[in-house]
């Protein structure tokens, strides 16, 4: 080791996982990236950080799918309160979707309005997303060329009146133009074909029955079939129903280049056990029955299901509807950017699922999927991105005491096994009461 290779400073664990297994280790750190991995007590430096028995060392978590919703509903999240939240939750680098801000980024102009607005405001890493609508194909090479991470798109309303959907022709025309880019499109794949309108009312099953399993599979098959026909690199987002699996595997078996990710709420939550009136639990797509999520755990066991992101998407809470309990009016989506890590080692650790395996799917994964270099892992040369987690500590969730903006969690109350202790940003711990120090990343430099 040459000595502009020598740490200064030193995390030293019993338990860490690196190379996608746990073992005890030295991580030496220098200017903000690992310099070196050792054995466990090999390493000196002028500062030595050793990790408490029960703790774990993990490399910062990376979600790839994140509602910030600032500018234009910062009333319902913004960077500051959702950055603050990733970092207590052990998430070091997020990548905001281009809804449900106004305007949504689907111009060069409106990304330069987000970045701006970001700017010094965020505790952790924070990269963008850009928009596919219809009538911006033009635009698509101006933001992959500002440095987007790719393109999001809807094949069905997407519940609000600035980002529309693409029609299977628009979709096609966007897929071969970000083939051309050689970007990755992700998609929210529900057919509208497929989806009844939810009648009023407090029953969780009338909700579920208006957006079946069938939604997904058809618009995946359409996914599948576009991204073959334009060879466009595809991703299809928040995996609801797994009987889309063998679609996805048979496609990938070909040579499609097609990933997908699933969401903690879809591996902790059942159908089955969701009260009439608990609008806080409607996402679309829906939570479904327990076999579904026993299938969807055999398909991330199996590498079918590649990666498990949070689909953070916050609103207030009075556009949850909890006074009525009307599945029809309430907003779609879940806050879980904080709880995340938590809540899918909960289920994992029943199953007898290894932390490694979780520290893949919500870490190593999605960082390479979207070209997020030197993020994800603990490896020599990577951004000292670190995640202190202690495994074994149960504690009751409170929706006050988490650091998104509005107190509303469909985790409320729910006891969740591991607890995130420290969260390091480029070898510093990062403090949620001090000031920010998180930066804005672009895909191409």
């Amino acid at each position: 080791m040459s000595v502009t290779d020598e740490p200064d400073i030193v995390v030293r664990a019993r338990r860490a996982v690196v190379g996608g297994r746990e073992r005890p280790a030295d991580v030496g750190i220098r200017d903000g990236r690992v310099v070196a991995v050792t054995a466990y007590g090999e390493l000196e430096a002028p500062e030595v950080v050793e990790l408490a028995d029960d703790e774990v060392l993990l490399p910062g978590l990376v979600d790839t799918h994140v509602h910030v919703n600032e500018p234009g509903r910062t009333e319902w999240e913004g960077f500051a309160s959702a950055t603050r939240a990733a970092a207590a939750g052990g998430v070091t680098t997020i990548v905001d979707m281009p809804l449900n801000s106004i305007p949504p980024t689907t111009t060069v102009a409106a990304l330069e309005e987000k970045r701006n607005v970001a700017d010094g405001q965020v505790w952790v890493d924070v990269g963008f997303w850009g928009g596919a609508v219809p009538g911006n194909v033009g635009d698509l090479a101006g933001l992959d060329e500002a440095g987007v991470f790719g393109f999001k798109c809807f094949l069905l309303d997407s519940g609000v009146e600035e980002f529309p959907h693409l029609p299977p022709a628009d979709f096609a025309a966007a897929m071969a133009e970000v083939a051309r880019l050689g970007a990755l499109m992700v998609v929210h794949a529900e057919d509208a074909d497929e989806v009844a309108e939810c009648a009023h009312g407090t029953a969780y099953r009338g909700f579920l029955e208006s957006r079946p399993d069938a939604a997904e599979e058809r618009a995946i098959a359409l996914v599948v079939d576009t991204a073959r026909a334009t060879g466009a690199r595809a991703h299809v987002v928040h995996l609801s129903a797994s009987g889309a699996v063998p679609t996805l595997r048979a496609a990938r078996a070909e040579g499609v280049d097609v990933s997908v990710e699933t969401c903690p709420h879809y591996l902790h939550f059942e159908a089955g056990s969701i009260p009439d009136g608990a609008t806080e639990l409607k996402c679309c797509p829906p939570i479904r029955d327990a076999d579904n999520r026993d299938a969807l755990w055999a398909a991330l066991g199996s590498g079918d299901i590649d990666m498990v992101v949070s689909d953070h998407s916050p609103c207030t809470a009075e556009l949850k509807r909890s006074e009525t309990g009307d599945f029809a009016d309430a907003w779609g989506g879940i806050a879980s950017l904080q709880l995340g890590l938590p809540v899918v080692w909960t289920s994992a650790r029943e199953r007898g699922v290894p932390l490694a395996d979780v520290v893949r799917w919500m870490a190593t994964a999605p960082a390479r999927r979207v070209g997020l270099a030197g993020k994800g892992e603990i490896a020599v040369g990577a951004e000292a991105d670190l995640c202190v987690f202690a495994p074994d500590e149960a504690w009751v969730v409170d929706p006050a005491r988490l650091h998104h903006k509005n107190p509303v969690s469909a985790y409320a109350g729910r006891t969740l096994t591991g607890t995130v202790r420290a969260t390091w940003l480029r070898g510093l711990p990062v403090d949620v009461s001090a000031g920010p120090r998180g930066r804005l990343l672009r895909r191409r430099a």
